[in-house]
């Protein structure tokens, strides 16, 4: 009994020390809760005992409860209820109310709610203890947590999916592929419901994963991209460590195998043939072949080669980049007569070599490419192909230049016919025998006038002149002596009057069309007119130049100021040529340094000093002052016919009628008196000679007869008024019909009388004698701007007498 004793002893004591390691045995509450009081705080015992205040176990709740009561938490107390109900416990914070209720007289705590550890893991709440009858704190309020236990509830999931990896084919052995993490949202602290181990459920045999890191390596090494180039591969997170119980998730790997060069190039035919037409031209593609290759991306990258000489000589291959195909072209001309078959080998081989693989086998593969060579008609070859000829300038027409051949390369000794291309000789001066070929002169060569021709000869088949093959000739004309030496140009010199003997005057040279092959030499002399000459002599200087020099002392120009100096030049030939230039040599009068003053030669001096650019320059001034003089004249001729015709319309169509009284001749403003002095001689008034009308020139006669009265209107019996009246009846009309503008004609009416007016006054109010007896043909002298109005008196007065009658 007393083992059994001991031994229930030994179980409470273990179980006491257990509680207090996990913190379930009574406590203090940090900083708010009791424990040490402050100096008077009537907690404080005597003899430093602590009086304890709350008193609860640590809480914890367990999450995913699935019961139907509330689920008990914990209690709090306060060491101070003697379990009378006196007292009264809230709680405040989160959850409190809602998740968590508290009996306010027991202290027992309940959760109400299904708790989630992953959305929360733990709760913070305050403690009161109150009087129940006075509401007041009896302990200070307390700070609490609930922690929210967790389940293995949550299993392991691969956020970071889906994963694609990939491993170049032929990888050893354990190659890492990629690595793969589940999370796992339990508390990875409390139990092992967050420890995750991995493992393969599909896939195993090509790769592993290890248990703890989650990397996926290649289980085997003859991964093939060619046999397969992908994998899905299932890898399984368990939790719990992978213990019976443990949740696991699962996600899906995607695997792809990478190409690497391990497998060569290879033809897929060992032989093939193609045909071209002779005629081909060199670049043509004869046809293409391509290798294959198992590989992808630049593993398959070729380059082809011809190995044997002979398709290197006329063949040529390159690669297209893009197909990775081979294309034979033509490198030389083809000739079905020479060689109807060839032969030619093509190499393929890879550009990229992986050296791990070399051991698999050589990276190239060849094959044998038959090229036939079909036959077309050819025009004719020209042979041989020399294109140069030659031939004597002084050749006569119809000399043979020279002779091209063809051939038909079809049929032997097929007949060809030759011709020349005339747009190359338009001139015809070559002639060509259709049948020979031999090449002729058609007219006269000069070699100065065209040295080289070059012309294209045509040879065609007889019996079909649509095959055509064309050669281009250049022609050399060869020189001869056929053009005499002349001086360089036409030379004038000039000599002072006081030259002394052997003073060089001038230099002269020749030039000559011709080119002889050994070059020009030229000889000098005087002509044979000149040997009677003694002013002057000529010096060959060897150097197909010579000089003229001075052989007397001094000129004079009066006696003589022109010189003419013939001169003989011959070349070398042959035959030799010769002929004869004139030297004018001008005596001129020169200062004391020998510079020339002045020739006899105006034209000379002008020459000399007077540029064409200033000639020019002269001739447009005076041209520019011909075009001035010119426009002013026409300028004025036109004002003048302007004011002429001005001055006529105004005497035609303007009658001017003034109705104002003046102040006599001290009047100049109303109008031009002098124009009626000029116009009427009064002395010839004052002797009463002419003035009046007929019976009126009496001597013993009034004065006041001797002045003119006004007209009345005396019609001349000669003169038809009814133009005149038709005329200002029609200019009437038209102003009366054109309302835009004012009248164009206006009728003024003078009646003005001064005082001691030297001219008889016009009026008629104070004339002696009656209308009848006036005579107003005076009027016809004032001159033309009275002409009119002596017509209409005229007119009036011859009225006046033909109704008296």
């Amino acid at each position: 009994m007393a083992k059994g004793l001991r031994g229930c002893l030994c179980t409470m004591l273990l179980l006491f020390c257990a509680m207090q390691e996990l913190g379930c045995w009574a406590m203090h509450t940090p900083g708010q809760g009791p424990g040490l009081g402050e100096p008077g705080d009537p907690a404080l015992l005597a003899g430093g005992r602590v009086k304890r205040g709350w008193v609860w176990n640590q809480f914890f709740v367990v999450e995913e409860y699935t019961g139907t009561e509330p689920l008990y938490v914990g209690k709090i107390h306060s060491d101070s209820d003697e379990g009378d109900g006196s007292i009264k416990y809230t709680i405040s914070g989160e959850g409190a109310g809602t998740i968590f209720l508290i009996d306010e007289i027991t202290g027992d705590i309940h959760a109400t709610e299904r708790l989630d550890r992953e959305q929360k893991t733990f709760y913070t709440l305050r403690a009161q203890a109150r009087d129940r009858q006075t509401d007041q704190l009896l302990e200070p309020e307390s700070e609490f947590i609930i922690k929210v236990q967790d389940i293995n509830d949550s299993e392991p999931r691969f956020l970071e999916g889906p994963y694609i990896g990939s491993v170049a084919e032929l990888s050893p052995v354990g190659t890492s592929v990629m690595q793969v993490m589940a999370s796992d949202a339990d508390d990875p602290t409390y139990g092992s419901s967050a420890r995750v181990v991995y493992s393969v459920l599909e896939g195993e045999q090509h790769f592993t994963v290890d248990s703890k890191t989650g990397v996926i390596r290649t289980a085997v090494a003859d991964l093939d991209r060619e046999t397969q180039d992908r994998y899905e591969v299932v890898i399984r997170a368990t939790d719990m460590a992978g213990q019976l119980g443990g949740l696991s998730g699962s996600t899906t790997v995607t695997i792809v195998v990478t190409d690497v060069n391990d497998n060569p190039p290879r033809f897929p035919q060992k032989m093939y043939q193609f045909s071209i037409v002779e005629t081909a031209p060199v670049g043509t593609a004869i046809g293409r072949v391509k290798a294959e290759d198992s590989d992808v991306g630049e593993n398959t990258d070729m380059t082809y080669q011809v190995k044997d000489e002979e398709g290197v000589e006329m063949f040529k291959v390159t690669t297209d980049s893009n197909t990775q195909e081979a294309v034979i072209t033509v490198q030389k001309p083809l000739d079905y007569e020479s060689k109807k078959v060839h032969t030619v080998v093509v190499e393929a081989l890879n550009k990229f070599v992986d050296p791990r693989f070399v051991d698999l086998g050589t990276f190239r593969d060849q094959t044998i490419v038959r090229v036939s060579v079909l036959d077309v008609d050819e025009p004719p070859e020209f042979r041989p192909p020399s294109n140069l000829l030659e031939v004597q300038e002084d050749a006569h027409v119809g000399s043979v230049v020279g002779v091209v051949t063809a051939l038909d390369p079809d049929t032997a000794n097929h007949p060809v016919r030759y011709a020349i291309d005339r747009s190359t000789d338009t001139e015809r001066i070559f002639d060509i025998d259709a049948k020979t070929g031999a090449i002729v002169t058609g007219k006269v060569l000069d070699r100065e006038t065209a040295g080289w021709h070059n012309i294209t000869v045509l040879a065609m088949e007889a019996d079909n002149h649509s095959q055509v093959s064309r050669a281009s000739l250049r022609i050399r004309i060869l020189d001869v002596n056929d053009n005499p030496p002349e001086l360089a140009t036409p030379y004038e010199a000039a000599v002072c009057e006081d030259a002394k003997p052997g003073q060089l005057i001038q230099t002269i040279s020749v030039v000559d069309r011709d080119e002889p092959q050994s070059g020009h030499r030229f000889y000098f002399t005087l002509a044979p007119e000149a040997t009677n000459n003694h002013h002057f002599s000529l010096l060959d200087i060897q150097d197909n130049t010579a000089a003229v020099h001075t052989q007397r002392v001094g000129f004079n120009r009066q006696e003589q100021d022109v010189y003419l100096l013939p001169i003989l030049v011959v070349d070398s030939g042959p035959p030799a040529l010769s002929s004869t230039g004139t030297l004018t040599i001008r005596v001129c009068g020169c200062d004391s340094t020998g510079a020339i003053q002045s020739c006899n030669s105006t034209a000379y001096v002008v020459s000399a000093t007077l540029s064409p650019g200033a000639l020019i320059a002269l001739l447009v001034c005076v041209l520019i002052l011909v075009v001035l003089v010119l426009l002013i004249l026409t300028l004025k001729r036109h004002h003048k016919s302007h004011l002429t015709s001005e001055d006529d319309e105004d005497m035609r169509d303007n009658v001017i009628k003034y109705n104002d009284e003046g102040g006599g001749e001290q009047d100049t403003e109303a109008y031009d008196m002098s124009a009626l002095r000029s116009l009427y001689d009064f002395s010839e008034i004052k002797a009463g000679d002419g003035g009046g009308g007929p019976g009126e020139g009496g001597p013993g006669r009034n004065p006041a007869s001797e002045l003119h009265a006004l007209p009345q209107w005396v019609q001349s019996p000669d003169l038809d008024f009814s133009v005149f009246r038709d005329y200002i009846c029609r200019k009437v009309e038209q102003a009366d019909e054109d309302l835009s503008v004012p009248p164009y004609d206006s009728f003024q009416t003078y009646a003005f009388e001064g005082s001691d007016s030297p001219v008889p006054s016009l009026s008629s109010i104070n004339t002696w004698s009656s209308g009848s007896e006036q005579d107003f043909s005076y009027l016809g002298g004032w001159g033309p701007r009275f002409r009119q109005l002596a017509a209409l008196y005229a007119g009036r007065r011859g009225d006046e007498d033909c109704e008296e009658s």
